[in-house]
C-alpha cells in the first residue's frame, strides 16, 4: 500500500509539474514570441500609457465621444461597473421584461436628448447591451448615427467627423466572419487628433 501512495505522490508532482509549470511557460513564451500584441492584452497606448484594450469596452457619455453599447457588467455587490472585466456577464432580461423595455427606453431618451434634431431611427446595439457586457465596437450604423452630434460638440464639419468613422471601419473577417464593426476607443483616439 505505501507503494502505492509513493507512486500517486511522483504521478502528481510530476503531472504537477508538466501541466501547472511547464506547459504554462511554454504556451506563454510562444505567446510573447509570435503575438506579444495579443499575449500582452491588445493594449491602446498613448505617449507609451496604457489607456484601454482594444478587446474591452470603455464608458463614454460626453457629447464630444462616440458612445458605445451599454455594459451589463457589475460589481461583486451588484452594483452597475459599465465594462468591468471581473464581471463579464449578459444581463440575462428577456424581450417581455419591464426592466429591459425600461433601459432600452432610458438609453433611447438619452440619444434623443443628446440630438434632438436627429430623428433617425437608433440602430439597436446603441440601447442593448451584449452578452459579455464588454463589446467595445459598434455598428457602423451606430458610429454614423452619432455624427451629428460629435461633429456639433466638437466644432467640426460633419464631412469630416464621417470620413473619420468610414476610415475606422472594419469589415468582415475574411469577408464572412462576424459583422462590420468600428473600435469606439480607437475612434475616439483619433477624434482627439483632429484639429
Amino acid at each position: 500500500m505505501l507503494s502505492q501512495i509513493r507512486a500517486a505522490l511522483v504521478v502528481l508532482a510530476a503531472l504537477t509539474l508538466v501541466t501547472g509549470v511547464l506547459y504554462p511557460l511554454l504556451i506563454t513564451g510562444i505567446a510573447q514570441a509570435a503575438f506579444p500584441y495579443q499575449a500582452n492584452g491588445s493594449l491602446i497606448l498613448r505617449d507609451g500609457k496604457p489607456i484601454g484594450s482594444k478587446l474591452i469596452g470603455q464608458s463614454f457619455d460626453d457629447p464630444k465621444y462616440f458612445w458605445g453599447r451599454l455594459s451589463a457588467t457589475t460589481d461583486a455587490n451588484g452594483k452597475a461597473l459599465p465594462y468591468n472585466g471581473g464581471s463579464s456577464v449578459g444581463s440575462n432580461l428577456g424581450p417581455t421584461n419591464p426592466a429591459l423595455s425600461d433601459e432600452v427606453k432610458g438609453r433611447v431618451d438619452a440619444l434623443r436628448a443628446s440630438d434632438p434634431a436627429n430623428q433617425a431611427p437608433i440602430p439597436v446595439d446603441l440601447v442593448t447591451s451584449s452578452g459579455s457586457g464588454l463589446d467595445p465596437d459598434i455598428s457602423p450604423a451606430a458610429a454614423h448615427y452619432q455624427v451629428r452630434r460629435v461633429a456639433k460638440a466638437r466644432r467640426l464639419d460633419e464631412a469630416t467627423v464621417r470620413a473619420l468613422v468610414d476610415e475606422h471601419s472594419e469589415s468582415r473577417q475574411l469577408g464572412i466572419l462576424g459583422e462590420p464593426r468600428v473600435d469606439v476607443l480607437e475612434l475616439n483616439l483619433a477624434l482627439d487628433t483632429v484639429k
